[in-house]
């Protein structure tokens, strides 16, 4: 710990001297450009992840089963990084009171560098038997920690800084992270996949976007760094009473909007995996067509939701975070009843499916972290906000690849919406529910 303090240390000097200038007011354009970098950095590692988890871990680590088997156990392991992430949250707020912020991204960032690098380095099946699954479980635990020390606490400064008429354009800036992240991740893998030869792949070529997610999570943290350490912006934090409280006392305390607002999104989460890790899924596993082609399709999908999530911002201005919220919760739970079979309806109706959802997931998604951050009284903003996406992630989005490949094989295309409606149902009750946060997000 004492080096990794003083290495931090350094970096922060560093970071502090490339920033080095006059007093300025911290705006939120400025803000922005820091969070997208680090969600982008952050949502790179997790898709290199989960793409992986698809085509190449099922094959690698557990070959001794079909498909089908192997996949189900790989998405077994999926959620385990979700588990942890809560662990994280805890483990690393100690060493931000304890320490300060700029250490705590920089262990927090080494971490999720070492463990997601460490992948690259995993053994077949062939080589160390069932040793190649603790491994790899241990590489995803080591993310998930890493994910709960990341929280930088700028998503919510950008939120609390923005202007009163232009909140919901802000609060979607952080989410565009997302859409980045798994356009680079898809453009790497496809690229391997389409020039290498299927054994090529496997041995050696799935490696490569494991090596480059540690490089940029290099670069992300010397990113954020300048940023948070800057003395305008330890101002601007304490001002904003953006500092870790205690997780237990916070749990204790704030527990009723703890548990709201992790429902509050939970229709965009669970529909974030579902247009990404489980139609890649499917098609690999039932269909047998390009997986290389349908990576394509997920990067158009990226770009569209890109451009939707922009317009969730601009449509949040206008009609209140929380109407958009709940329309779009309504419009994926009617999607969740008929998309799913589009992915047997061939290119066409795989398409059509994907571009479909990341419209939905943009709109939604865009303004779920606007959903957090004002629900909290000021003492308890910065953990609390962070315990939130936490849980809303573990109980939307961790298991349900897993789920929906399990329902769909046994129940057919049309039962894989089921979670995703869970989802939907959720989000509604949780808005209908907290009229406290409906007061806030309008």
């Amino acid at each position: 710990m004492a080096e990794a303090v003083a290495h931090s240390a350094s970096l922060e000097r560093d970071a502090r001297n490339v920033n080095a200038r006059g007093h300025h007011d911290a705006k939120p354009g400025e803000i922005a450009i820091g969070v997208v970098i680090g969600r982008t950095s952050e949502f790179f590692d997790f898709f290199v992840y989960a793409l992986a988890s698809v085509i190449v871990f099922p094959a690698l680590v557990f070959p001794y089963l079909e498909p089908l088997g192997g996949t189900i156990l790989s998405f077994c392991l999926f959620p385990l990084a979700f588990i942890a992430r809560p662990i994280g949250s805890q483990i690393f707020m100690a060493v931000d009171r304890k320490h300060g912020r700029g250490t705590k991204l920089t262990i927090a960032l080494f971490l999720l560098g070492t463990s997601t690098v460490a992948i690259a380095f995993l053994p077949a099946y062939d080589q160390v038997g069932t040793a190649s699954a603790v491994l790899l479980a241990v590489g995803r635990i080591g993310q998930g920690l890493a994910w709960g020390g990341a929280w930088d606490g700028l998503s919510s400064l950008l939120a609390l800084n923005a202007p009163e008429k232009r909140r919901g354009w802000w609060a979607m800036v952080p989410q565009l992270g997302a859409p980045l992240g798994l356009l680079l991740a898809a453009g790497l893998f496809a690229f391997f996949l389409g020039t290498l030869s299927p054994e090529d792949f496997l041995s050696w070529g799935w490696r490569y976007p494991f090596f480059v997610a540690f490089a940029v999570n290099v670069v992300a943290l010397f990113a954020r760094l300048r940023m948070v350490v800057t003395p305008e912006y330890t101002e601007l934090f304490k001002s904003r009473e953006l500092t870790p409280s205690p997780v237990g006392a916070t749990l204790k305390s704030q527990w009723r909007n703890i548990v709201i607002g992790a429902f509050a999104p939970l229709a965009s989460f669970a529909l974030f995996h579902m247009i990404t890790v489980f139609p890649l899924s499917w098609v690999a596993v039932f269909t047998g067509e390009s997986v290389t082609r349908f990576l394509m399709i997920e990067m158009v999908g990226a770009v569209v939701g890109v451009l939707s999530i922009i317009a969730s911002g601009l449509l949040a201005d206008r009609i209140g975070r929380r109407s958009l919220l709940g329309y779009t919760a309504a419009a994926i739970a009617v999607f969740s009843g008929f998309a799913p079979q589009l992915l047997n309806g061939g290119h066409v109706g795989e398409t059509l499916f994907m571009i479909t959802g990341f419209v939905l997931l943009g709109l939604s998604f865009g303004q779920s972290s606007g959903a957090v951050t004002s629900n909290f009284p000021k003492r308890a903003r910065y953990t609390g906000a962070a315990l939130t996406s936490d849980l809303a992630w573990l109980f939307g989005a961790g298991f349900a690849p897993l789920a929906a490949l399990l329902l769909a094989e046994h129940f057919g295309l049309i039962a894989a919406g089921a979670y995703l409606l869970s989802g939907a149902i959720a989000t509604l009750v949780a808005l209908g529910l907290n009229k406290e946060l409906a007061r806030r997000l309008d």
